[in-house]
């Protein structure tokens, strides 16, 4: 009896032996699915970025699950995608939380980025932790470079070239299109600050002075004060980098006072639909910053667009960057044929990605690549590219004076 005993627990030892050899060894279930996750801004105060964002990787994955997604060695066969998403509530600390999130829940290695530098800085930092793939933009490189990340990638301008822009806009116009007399309006932010930096760097560069420097107090209601000084110093050109509101509210009561310029250059709050959808016929003539354009002479550009447009009856400038970030990143497991989050980082590095909504991406051994900031004018409600100029584009009209449009 107690041999028989003793066969009964040597049996069971050896059962669970053999289950927790089975349960710690690195055998792979049977892949049948490209699951990508993305950090998104849903809710908070960058919730309307976040999902125009949202919206154009499910665009780009659309795209390739139309192709029949991507061929994979190890499951040999073209395999579907899935996008799996994590809410960073526009909070840096929440989107540490959202790659937690994506890593050890939803268990992807390969995760595309937030709407905004100290989220991604965040995110990019849980990513090296965690050793997963980290695919970003939009940041400002001197938020990312300094970090030497070895497990995420960065496409973005830098700010720097944002505020040289309209110094190479005016430098290409014909002489009676010229202005002189530049103010410089800043919200009072280190937004602000940074970027009053970059263009008084760049005014000394093209041999140029501001006729006025002055602050914009963030949400004032009333901007008469820099207004009248405009008027006394007889601009003809405003550079403005300021919110929405603020924005709206000054171009508002510059025409209150009588007081136009014939180049008004905004950056932040000019750009988005709804700038011009408050202003009407007044936002015309006005030239604002953006990410991208659907006039850009690059494959599926234009078709992106009008998707968008269809989709939310309203213009973007940026859905085409977010759109090529999810689709080099598609591309890098396309030519990698694996999932595998050190090979598609590997091949993301150094590699060159042809044929994007942005045209040929090419990044560095660091795995950075600079885009080039781009200038839109508004016109009859419609962003039409300026800057980078494209044959057969937009010229760029100058404002007359107000009684005269």
């Amino acid at each position: 009896m107690k041999s028989n005993n003793n066969v009964k627990w040597m049996s069971l030892i050896v059962s669970i032996v053999a289950i927790c050899l089975m349960l710690s060894s690195p055998v792979k279930a049977e892949t049948d699915e490209i699951v990508i996750g993305a950090v998104i801004s849903m809710t908070g105060g960058m919730s309307a970025n976040g999902n125009e964002q949202l919206w154009s990787y499910e665009q780009a994955i659309a795209d390739y699950n139309k192709k029949g997604g991507i061929y994979i060695k190890e499951a040999g066969k073209k395999l579907p995608i899935r996008l799996v998403v994590a809410d960073d509530e526009s909070e840096p600390s929440k989107a540490a939380q959202a790659m937690e999130t994506l890593i050890k829940i939803k268990k992807t290695e390969l995760i595309l980025s937030t709407s905004h530098g100290p989220l991604n800085i965040a995110a990019a930092n849980a990513a090296e932790k965690y050793k997963v793939f980290y695919m970003i933009s939009p940041c400002w490189p001197f938020l990312w470079l300094p970090n030497n990340y070895q497990w995420s990638s960065l496409v973005f301008f830098t700010a720097p070239s944002a505020a040289e822009l309209p110094f190479k806009i005016r430098k290409s116009l014909p002489e009676s299109e010229k202005y002189h007399r530049i103010a410089l309006l800043l919200e009072d932010s280190p937004d602000g600050e940074g970027f009053g930096n970059g263009f008084k760097h760049f005014a000394e560069q093209y041999g140029m002075k501001f006729t006025l420097h002055e602050p914009m107090a963030v949400g004032a209601k009333d901007y008469s004060a820099q207004i009248l000084k405009m008027k006394a110093k007889k601009v003809d050109a405003l550079y403005l980098f300021g919110s929405p509101a603020d924005s709206i509210t000054m171009i508002r009561q510059m025409k209150e006072f009588g007081v136009s310029v014939k180049y008004l250059h905004g950056w932040k709050g000019t750009w988005p639909s709804e700038f011009a959808a408050a202003l009407g016929k007044d936002a015309n003539y006005i030239i604002c910053d953006g990410f991208w354009s659907e006039d850009f002479p690059y494959p599926g550009a234009k078709e992106l667009g009008q998707r968008y447009t269809k989709a939310f009856n309203k213009y973007s400038v940026s859905v085409g960057l977010t759109y090529a970030n999810a689709q080099m990143l598609l591309m890098a497991i396309e030519r990698a044929q694996s999932v595998d989050k050190t090979a598609v980082r590997d091949t993301v590095r150094g590699g060159e990605f042809k044929g994007t909504t942005m045209g040929d991406i090419k990044f560095n051994d660091k795995g950075f690549s600079q885009t080039e900031s781009i200038a839109v004018q508004w016109w009859d409600a419609k962003h039409r590219l300026v800057y980078p100029p494209v044959e057969g584009g937009w010229k760029l009209k100058m404002a007359p004076p107000w009684d005269d449009r």
